[in-house]
């Protein structure tokens, strides 16, 4: 077991209570702004001590409260990658990378771990630079050196393309993923955008108010919400308290309706809820799930169009969202129209708790 956590850390108005294992893969902390994704980083790298519990990182205890361990930051031999990338700004580049190597490493080695990090990282020629003179994404590259320089058991990133442009961005993903793929070791990372966790995260584990609500795989997180946390945080934007009707049907309150679905209705039924990217203009055949629909708004962004519908029964509005490149320009929906709209059967969530 590469990563083991059980932690518990209170403050007088939040709690952190949270339990997990990973192996050697990307786990994502997936959730909103100041949930305890990044205080769970911190107890894990000893920035921060939890009130009790125990983190075990490749065999190594890091932290035992009943055994009264608690190694040092220096120790534990993790590497944090903060969204403002700490570097030191009286320092080159080269000293900066140096800095995350352990004491008492042979100067002929510190020399040899710069330079290929500063290769790896395409900066080679930077090495006498001060961070000032960079811009954001070498920065970021700077910092990522300075990380594996330190040969760590656990990388650890804090949401880090934040203060990046959409450009630098999608380049500087391309960079992580080839890292990702190198490190040997549980890669943690943190996020608030579900397409970038998506797009690093073997797994994703949702957080809310100091919980861990959900773990699974990037795509059972994506078909298959098991809690109403995890519909929030994956995007789903239609969701309703509902209640079962027969075995394979389900009320929903918010929107006035009745839905069959094709998973059993399970015991202990809180919410139903679908995908907006989900509904789609029923066939002339289709009877099950057909809601006739106005369109009451609509906003384009580069590729997707979202539609706000308006059960024509209940009033209840329903979100659909169109992939533009998938439909032609002149059948898109426009404000005022009238629809019978379809939601498949499948494509209904059935949540508990």
């Amino acid at each position: 077991m590469s990563l083991s956590v059980a932690i518990r850390k209170s403050f007088p108005a939040f709690k952190l209570d949270v339990a997990f294992e990973a192996e050697s893969e990307t786990l994502g902390f997936l959730g909103a702004s100041g949930c305890g994704k990044s205080l769970t980083m911190r107890c894990i790298a000893g920035l921060e001590k939890p009130d009790e519990g125990r983190i075990v990182v490749a065999g190594t205890v890091f932290f035992d409260s009943e055994q009264g361990i608690n190694l040092t930051p220096q120790q534990r031999k993790t590497a944090l990658l903060f969204q403002n990338y700490m570097l030191f700004p009286n320092m080159t580049v080269a000293e900066n990378i140096a800095a995350g190597i352990p004491r008492g490493t042979p100067k002929d080695e510190v020399h040899r771990l710069v330079d290929a990090q500063l290769k790896r990282f395409d900066l080679l020629g930077f090495g006498k630079r001060y961070p000032l003179r960079l811009s954001g994404g070498q920065q970021q590259r700077v910092a990522l050196a300075r990380m594996l320089a330190a040969r760590p058991q656990i990388l650890m990133l804090d949401e880090p393309f934040s203060a990046l442009d959409a450009h630098l961005k999608s380049t500087l993903e391309l960079d992580l993923l080839d890292l990702f793929e190198q490190f040997d070791g549980t890669i943690l990372y943190v996020s608030h955008d579900i397409d970038e966790a998506f797009r690093f995260c073997d797994r994703i584990a949702i957080i809310e108010n100091g919980r861990l609500e959900d773990i699974a795989s990037a795509s059972e997180i994506l078909a298959r919400p098991k809690t109403f946390a995890t519909l929030k945080v994956s995007g789903v934007k239609n969701i309703s308290p509902a209640v079962p009707v027969t075995a394979h049907t389900v009320k929903a309150y918010d929107w006035g309706i009745e839905l069959v679905c094709k998973d059993e209705v399970p015991e202990g039924l809180q919410y139903c809820a679908v995908r907006a990217s989900y509904l789609r203009i029923a066939a002339e055949n289709e009877t099950i799930n057909v809601f006739d629909c106005e369109v009451r708004r609509t906003s384009d962004s580069r590729f997707e169009r979202e539609v706000l519908l308006a059960l024509t029964d209940t009033g209840a509005a329903l979100r659909w969202r169109i992939d533009k490149r998938s439909v032609a320009q002149s059948i898109l929906p426009e404000r005022g129209q009238c629809l019978r709209i379809h939601i498949p059967t499948e494509s209904v969530n059935l949540v508990c708790h």
